[in-house]
Formats: C-alpha cells, structure tokens, sequence
C-alpha cells in the first residue's frame, strides 16, 4: 500500500523532503490523558503490552493527537528476555524486575533463542495497525539493543551504575559474549517477524550505552548491533545509542540509514563524526517542553537549522517525560511541520 505521508522514510534515506518530518519517542505513553484512559483497560502493564487491541489503539493515538509523521508500535524492549525464558514484572513508579537473573553458565543454558513466532501478539499488534492507518503515516518497529538487554538480564532492574551487569563484562567475557549473541540471534527474529507483519521502519534502542568506557561499548555492544544491522533488509534502520558520544564516529561505519542522537551531542560536531550518508534523528531535550511557548519555539527552529533542511528526522533526544503537557507536545510538533528553510 502506498502511503499518504512517507516524509520520514524519504527523509531516512536520504531523498528530498519538503519539510523536516518529526516522530517522538514515548510519544505512546502517559504524556496523553488517552492512553491512561486505555491503559486502565488492562489488569497491569504487561497484560497491556501483551493485548494486540489495546496495543494497536496506543499505537495510532499520537498519529490523530499530536499529528506525528510516523507511528511506533506499541510495546516494551525487555519483551525479548521474555520469550527467551526470563520472564520480568514492570513495578509502577520503580520499572523493571527480574526475579531471576543470568550469572553462570547454567543460567544461560536455561534460555533459547527466541522465535518471531513467540512474539506474535506484537506482530498481531503491527498488523491491526497497519489496517487501521491505512497508509496514512509508516509504522515504526524496534527492539532494545542486546547490552541493555543483557544489562536488565544480568542486574535485575534498572540501575544508576549496572555494576553486576558490568562485573561479568570484565570476570567473565566468555559467558558475557555468548549471552549478548543469544540476544542478538532472538532480536533479529523479532525485527524479521516485526518487518514481515508491516513495520516500515526499525530503531534499535540502546538506552543505557554511555554507561560502558568506549573499549568496552566496542566489544560489548556496537559488535552486536552491527551483526543486527547487517542481518536486517528490506526497511531502513535508526540506531539511538543514548550517551554514546564516545561511538559516534564508529556509527558512521554501521549499515544503517539513521543515527538518532540525544541532546548532550553537538549537531555539528556529530555530523562531522558520523558523515555525510547517514540521516540524523533528534534531538531536542525533553525537558525544553516544560518551557513557556516562546521558548519552545525559539529552541525548536533553532535546533532545525542546526540540521538542516535534508537526512534530518526531527526528534527529541529521549522520550517524553510522563508529566509534559500535551498542548505543549503538539506546539513543538506543529512547530516543526510549519519550520521552513
């Protein structure tokens, strides 16, 4: 089906756009008074996640609210360890929970590659999705990147320094690597089945990358998702390696279309590091949108220009933070689709 608006994958690939397309990243989450009015619908936030309906209805909520470029399918990284064999608990206000964690080598033997097919209540959500935009904007895919996979596998739960997850890195390589690759083989699975199902676009999302020095983030992560890179065709890819500033140039070499940056990265400076081939995606604070509309505005058209009018896909440097006003998230979205060059 071709599609009413594909400004973003024009954009990705680096064709002529008549204007900076903009997605946002949590833009399906509580920052809407509509998703809290459907998340009440389910008994917890793994039984949401896990409903292709109420999935798919959160999925299309920022598309006809907020007027985005582009749908991101509704779901949760930490999926992956799931269908692997380690199952988690989302606790609210606190985040993720592994009862059981990966430490030796018969933990990891208790794990499998995981199947698309195992995950088929995302893909079942892509396709409702799909049929229900009716090629009025591209729906985006992800996965979290192995290292923050295997940094909430290993930990247990979110952490400021990830010293478990970190300590295997350095006592044991061997069982580290082998866990990141069953990581890696399952999340190309899942990105394969997320494409076969729709998704026109995949982002991998690294989202604790800058808490590893660059030699490690080298070995541990950037290895794993290159193999990612290279094993998924036929839609354009985005990597967003939060905190990786250190690996911008080494993104340049990735095979993907897009690196998303956050907003501690110099425009200029990462666009000299990463190179002219790659579309740039970001990267506006989150916290610019607490700011009155005049600033909002201001920082907004002056973050464009930084990029330019061409391989740049308006963003913010993270997600969106729950307690954002809407009308807020909308004035900068319809900031950047009124911006011209």
């Amino acid at each position: 089906m071709k599609l009413k608006n594909d400004l973003i994958l024009r954009a990705v690939r680096g064709e002529k756009t008549e204007r900076t397309p903009v997605w946002l990243m949590r833009q399906a989450g509580r920052v809407l008074p509509e998703y809290r009015k459907t998340r009440a619908k389910a008994k917890d936030f793994i039984s949401f996640v896990k409903n292709p309906e109420l999935a798919a209805e959160v999925s299309i909520q920022p598309v006809d609210i907020l007027g985005v470029d582009a749908a991101i399918i509704f779901s949760d990284i930490l999926v992956i360890p799931e269908a692997m064999g380690l199952p988690y608990k989302m606790i609210e206000e606190k985040g993720p929970y592994f009862e059981k964690t990966i430490r030796t080598e018969k933990d990891l033997a208790q794990l499998h590659v995981a199947s698309g097919e195992e995950l088929s209540y995302v893909t079942d959500a892509i396709r409702l999705v799909k049929k229900e935009l009716n090629g009025k904007v591209p729906l985006i895919g992800f996965s979290g990147a192995p290292w923050t996979l295997f940094a909430y596998m290993t930990e247990g739960s979110g952490s400021k320094t990830f010293s478990k997850a970190k300590k295997m890195l350095y006592t044991n390589p061997t069982l580290s690597h082998s866990l990141l690759q069953k990581i890696t083989d399952s999340t190309i699975n899942y990105l394969r089945s997320q494409i076969s199902a729709g998704a026109d676009l995949i982002q991998i999302f690294d989202s604790w990358a800058g808490i590893l020095s660059p030699e490690m983030y080298n070995e541990f992560s950037l290895k794993y998702i290159s193999k990612i890179c290279n094993a998924i065709t036929g839609v354009p890819k985005i990597v967003f390696a939060k905190d990786a500033f250190f690996a911008r140039k080494e993104m340049g070499d990735l095979s993907c279309e897009g690196i998303s940056l956050d907003w501690t990265m110099n425009i200029s400076e990462s666009r000299k590091l990463i190179g002219e081939t790659k579309t740039l995606q970001g990267n506006a604070d989150p916290c610019l949108l607490y700011a009155d509309f005049a600033t909002i505005k201001r920082e907004t058209e002056k973050m464009l220009r930084a990029f330019g009018p061409q391989r740049h896909i308006a963003n913010l440097g993270h997600g969106l933070y729950p307690d954002t006003e809407t009308e807020k998230v909308k004035f900068f979205v319809d900031t950047i689709k009124e911006f011209r060059f």
